[in-house]
């Protein structure tokens, strides 16, 4: 598997996924998805609790937030000719995807999985992801048998004119998770305005 930087995705899941098409053809916001508040932003590096040992690289398969209720496959995704990010079938309602050219979920750096929001017939597997609070489990089932268990640390929304790349995509010294979608403000012009973005540390594997 070639292996990548992060950074070579930095702020294109702001563009591929956040359309809204739910929001467009209902013509209304009354049912955008919850947002983030402010008390679940990360406290910074300084901060940073210890992490469970890393984990040998194996792709991942699955991945289940039980707060949220998210139990949902995992596609591996790639970049677009154009550098984007590839996302998820938008009428596989029920996918994630990770960026396999990076880390993979357990092993040290950065693992990228990214999901949409909603489609056209409601609401996706990331609907719900701004009302993850910190100390929320996420369970990711490995292929090689395993399962490895993160601890969210923050849950952050961020606009995609001042999408912090290096934040989100940076390489860490530690095995990290993070979980991307749409969110932020929602016009029926531009479709959302942002993402959220869950950071993520393993804390365990069985």
């Amino acid at each position: 598997m070639r292996r990548v930087g992060n950074t070579a995705i930095a702020a294109v899941t702001a563009i591929a996924l956040c359309a809204g098409a739910w929001l467009l053809a209902s013509g209304t916001e009354t049912h955008a998805p919850p947002q983030p508040s402010a008390a679940q932003a990360g406290a910074g590096r300084a901060g940073e609790p210890p992490a469970a040992a890393a984990l040998p690289p194996s792709p991942p398969d699955r991945i289940r937030i039980p707060a949220i209720r998210v139990d949902a496959p995992l596609m591996g995704l790639g970049l677009t000719r154009t550098g984007s990010l590839e996302v998820p079938p938008a009428g596989k309602k029920n996918l994630a995807g990770w960026y396999e050219a990076g880390t993979t979920p357990g092993e040290t750096g950065t693992a990228i999985v990214a999901g949409h929001v909603d489609n056209a017939d409601g609401p996706a597997v990331f609907y719900r992801l701004g009302a993850l609070r910190k100390g929320g489990r996420i369970e990711v089932d490995r292929r090689d048998g395993g399962v490895a268990e993160f601890t969210v640390d923050a849950v952050e929304v961020y606009d995609a004119r001042n999408f912090p790349d290096e934040k989100v995509y940076g390489a860490a010294n530690r095995p990290e998770l993070r979980v991307i979608t749409c969110g932020g403000g929602w016009s029926p012009a531009t479709g959302y305005q942002g993402n959220v973005v869950v950071f993520a540390h393993l804390t365990g594997s069985r």
